[in-house]
């Protein structure tokens, strides 16, 4: 299960074009394996998302990248953070999954979700549908694609899709982990407690103890031991070996955005700096401790503003390593 996840949201470089993008997103990925994460993750997108960047920002395929970084690595699990249901069906997607897990001899994990970014259904074609519409899909998507990675047929006469014996060979080389991400207390936290192995949760610091109990509480409704969960919680980072420097790098990766931190009052600056723990090894260890002891049993973390910069996610992962007994 995910303890320690680096994920790599976003993929515009300074100075990068499509030539040299893999090289530094193999390098990101190949210093998570070495400095304690456990699994390293990749957006499922095909635009850019608006906190992050511009549409037309480069974004690759979610599998294909893992399947590449399948051969890079050798220790961390690789996943989608996560999955957009929406854009693959069921059946199709458990042998993708299990064919990242023979590529990469057992260690793949389906992380996944109902799908939220309308502008890149629309402009692919892809039906979006109503918030209702694409709970209901995922939650029949995840009667097929569960029992297909499991060794099982899988037949479904749902609303939305239907199965008939569809069989997955080869089989997988692992028991591949399911992580259903985001915080939805009524439908995304029931159908965690119901299905997977993992929550993965991305909300404000203040409102994770709430999330935890919505979690238990429909753990114990289905009978469900909270403790045979994993929830790990989403964060972003920009660590450096100095205080001085992370912060520096924050100012030129909003700089890049037509953001002037140093221009900015108080307020809108801090707003623009809240998003991320920013600092040396001994700030950032000890905010992502202060996390750690609200009940979470482990992090996804991206760097967006420095993870280019080589050493940069190997400093992240021998900071937080420890924290989660990973050291």
């Amino acid at each position: 299960m995910t303890k320690l996840g680096y994920q790599i949201p976003s993929f515009t470089y300074p100075g990068v074009d499509q030539t040299g993008l893999f090289d530094v997103v193999a390098r990101q990925a190949k210093e998570a394996d070495s400095s304690g994460f456990d699994t390293v993750l990749v957006m499922d997108h095909f635009y850019q998302l608006f906190m992050l960047g511009a549409p037309e920002d480069y974004m690759l395929e979610c599998y294909t990248l893992l399947a590449g970084l399948a051969r890079e690595t050798s220790n961390v699990r690789l996943s989608a953070l996560v999955t957009g249901n929406t854009y693959r069906n069921p059946a199709v997607l458990a042998k993708i999954v299990t064919t990242l897990d023979i590529v990469s001899n057992g260690r793949a994990q389906l992380g996944i979700g109902a799908g939220w970014f309308q502008q890149e259904h629309d402009s692919f074609g892809i039906e979006f549908g109503t918030f209702t519409d694409r709970f209901e899909k995922l939650e029949e998507a995840l009667q097929i694609i569960i029992p297909m990675l499991r060794g099982e047929a899988a037949t479904l006469d749902g609303k939305w899709y239907t199965a008939t014996n569809a069989v997955n060979s080869p089989p997988t080389v692992s028991r591949v982990p399911v992580m259903i991400g985001g915080g939805g207390e009524k439908k995304t936290l029931r159908m965690v407690a119901q299905y997977a192995d993992e929550s993965n949760i991305i909300c404000a610091r203040h409102e994770l103890p709430r999330k935890l109990e919505a979690l238990a509480e429909h753990c114990q409704h289905l009978g469900r031991d909270r403790s045979t969960l994993t929830v790990s919680y989403q964060r972003s980072a920009v660590i450096a070996p100095t205080m001085e420097e992370a912060q520096a790098d924050l100012a030129a990766y909003y700089r890049l955005r037509n953001l002037d931190l140093a221009a900015m009052s108080e307020a809108e600056r801090g707003f623009y700096e809240s998003r991320f723990v920013v600092g040396d090894p001994d700030t950032v260890g000890e905010s992502f401790a202060e996390d750690l002891a609200q009940g979470i049993d482990g992090f996804t973390v991206n760097m967006p503003a420095s993870a280019y910069i080589p050493g940069r996610v190997e400093l992240l992962g021998r900071t937080l390593a420890p924290l989660v007994g990973r050291a």
